[in-house]
């Protein structure tokens, strides 16, 4: 029986459990106790549930986000899970970002998801917390907000959701959203039919079948060892995706019961396992931002030319859009992550733990057998030989860029053209479609101003669209560059990223039309073959000014917000000193 002058049990509360934990402050450990046992017990809660470890389920459902319509049920599946243990569970809100639906750019939410995610899991008591998220910029704000509040943490995926079918063609969001689009504007098909496909690309609820930034960070999460085996890949609204749920729910309370705490999983091993994950599967360049930012919250600096040497030995097997062809429900048929894993295996660190208390290697092993199937390719047989990504240096990018390698035309990854630039998104709008555009296929189109502050929230904005005059005479590609970001699920010959973003002063903020850009991604190169002196010239003729805000979140982001080397993170939320850096040269 617990003392209730003494309710920790012990003379330091770091070391109390389930209730007991993190009391308010009252100026009366007891008292407090007391009043919070009083208050929940006003929900019908008895003294033996109390009692139990407490599992915190994060609830994430909005209206605003289709990509998580199925948490009430996911929620019931992880709560009897918790309940089959022997836990208690204990359901709480935090905000919930739709990427679709968030102004100006879902990734200027992340951060604040993040520390909405991490506060609250440090005010209330729990001895380890269940995340739920899926949409793109959910999963790595909850694993960045858990790596920080450092108790024990598992992932849960929502799910992709299911195909469509569009005049016989199976069609899913979003790489066909973009696809069907770009016809749109081409000419090629006319409004009714662009309002028929637009009722069919979204079959349920779910997040986007390809391997858009939602489908990267699920993989990445289960590369990671932060979901039970199999968590990555079964479709949001199949009884797969709720016995995952099922299970999830129970291993919560072994984590607790163990005190497996995150820093035990998220290490320098783990960290090296999902990037080799992210180049393997063709993954949304986002997945780099968020890898960087969740890897800086425990301690490590992401090295993007050892990633980009990864990279080079790292083949892309996964046969998904739209790198591929396939779609998420047919990667899960096909064995999801264990069977690219089994494939990865000579490249992996096995020792590396995971939440289930075992290594990634006995997950492996463990898994049932791989059969014969045609999404996950043998590294004899892969669909792009090199990773998904490469990393690119040069004068105009010299902190770097990257550029999606394999969802590029192979055409245009050696190419020089002229430069056609647009100052912001507000110009490139306004001039983009007109008819008296002077503009040619081999140019190379930029877009400034669109990086972390410039926007501000760095949109995925870089999926520039090909000039419309250009569409409707069939030109499907162009290079552009931008200091912003693209949807995952986009494709094309695409530079990103360019650090120092121009709004910062970077060398993007003075290129002009007219100036010539060289792309070579053999050699990784991005350049602005213009001159050191004509570049300081025109620095001095136009000096940047920096984005400011008065007030609000917006002034907190422009002054604390990084650039994309260090994952887009505020400063003051990184872990308070480095420990390492990933991947090891």
């Amino acid at each position: 029986m617990t003392d209730p002058k003494n309710p920790t049990g012990t003379a330091h509360h770091v070391d109390a459990t389930g209730m007991r934990k993190g009391l308010t402050n009252y100026g009366d450990a007891g008292f407090s106790l007391f009043l919070r046992k009083a208050f929940i017990k006003g929900a019908g809660y008895t003294d033996a549930a109390l009692d139990r470890p407490v599992i915190g389920v994060i609830d994430t459902g909005s209206g605003y986000n289709p990509c998580h319509g199925n948490m009430p049920q996911l929620l019931e599946a992880v709560n009897r899970g918790v309940m089959l243990a022997g836990g208690l569970p204990v359901k709480f809100p935090t905000i919930s970002i739709g990427e679709s639906f968030a102004q100006p750019t879902s990734m200027y939410l992340r951060n604040l998801m993040s520390m909405d995610t991490e506060e609250m899991i440090r005010a209330q008591p729990m001895d380890a917390v269940v995340l739920i998220g899926g949409c793109d910029k959910t999963v790595p704000a909850q694993l960045m907000g858990a790596a920080s509040a450092g108790i024990p943490a598992i992932q849960l995926i929502t799910g992709s959701m299911l195909t469509g079918s569009h005049r016989g063609e199976t069609v899913g969001a979003c790489t066909d959203c973009r696809r069907f689009w770009g016809k749109f504007r081409a000419d090629e098909i006319d409004e009714d039919e662009i309002t028929e496909v637009n009722n069919q690309l979204v079959a349920s609820v779910g997040t986007c079948s390809v391997m858009g930034t939602a489908s990267t960070m699920a993989c990445i999460a289960e590369a990671l060892g932060m979901t039970v085996t199999g968590g990555a890949s079964p479709p949001a609204v199949t009884a797969d995706r709720m016995r995952v749920a099922e299970r999830t729910g129970a291993q919560a309370v072994e984590l607790a019961k163990k005190r497996l705490g995150i820093d035990q999983i998220l290490t320098a091993k783990a960290f090296e396992n999902a990037m080799r994950v992210l180049l393997a599967i063709g993954g949304s360049t986002n997945g780099i931002v968020h890898l960087t930012a969740i890897a800086g919250r425990m301690g490590f600096e992401v090295d993007l030319d050892a990633l980009d040497r990864m990279g080079r030995e790292t083949p892309v097997l996964v046969d998904l859009k739209p790198s591929g062809q396939h779609y998420m429900e047919h990667f899960h048929a096909a064995g999801g992550m264990t069977t690219l894993l089994r494939e990865l295996k000579p490249l992996l660190h096995l020792d590396a733990l995971t939440v289930t208390g075992r290594t990634l290697g006995e997950e492996i092993d463990n898994a049932p057998p791989s059969f014969q199937q045609d999404v996950v390719r043998p590294r004899s047989n892969p669909i792009y030989p090199q990773g998904g990504i490469a990393v690119l240096h040069g004068n105009l990018a010299p902190g770097g860029a990257i550029i999606k390698q394999s969802a590029a035309k192979p055409e245009l990854m050696e190419h020089e053209g002229r430069a056609v630039v647009f100052d912001n998104l507000a110009d490139m709008a306004a001039r983009i479609d007109a008819d008296d555009l002077d503009v040619h296929a081999e140019d190379v189109l930029v877009l400034k101003n669109i990086g972390p502050k410039g926007a501000p929230g760095m949109p995925e904005a870089g999926y520039l669209p090909i000039p419309r005059k250009l569409a409707r005479a069939g030109v499907k590609d162009m290079v552009r560059i931008s200091d912003g970001r693209m949807s995952g699920t986009a494709f094309g010959t695409i530079v990103l990223h360019v650090m120092p973003e121009s709004a910062m002063g970077g060398p993007l903020a003075h290129v002009q039309t007219g100036d010539r850009i060289r792309l070579s991604v053999s050699k990784r190169e991005i350049s602005l073959l213009v001159s050191d002196e004509e570049l300081a010239r025109r620095q001095q003729a136009h000096p940047v000014v920096v984005p400011t805000a008065d007030r609000g979140y917006r002034k907190l982001f422009l002054q604390t917000v990084t650039q994309a080397d260090k994952g887009v993170d505020f400063d003051f939320l990184a872990a308070s000193k480095t420990v390492g850096r990933v991947p090891k040269a």
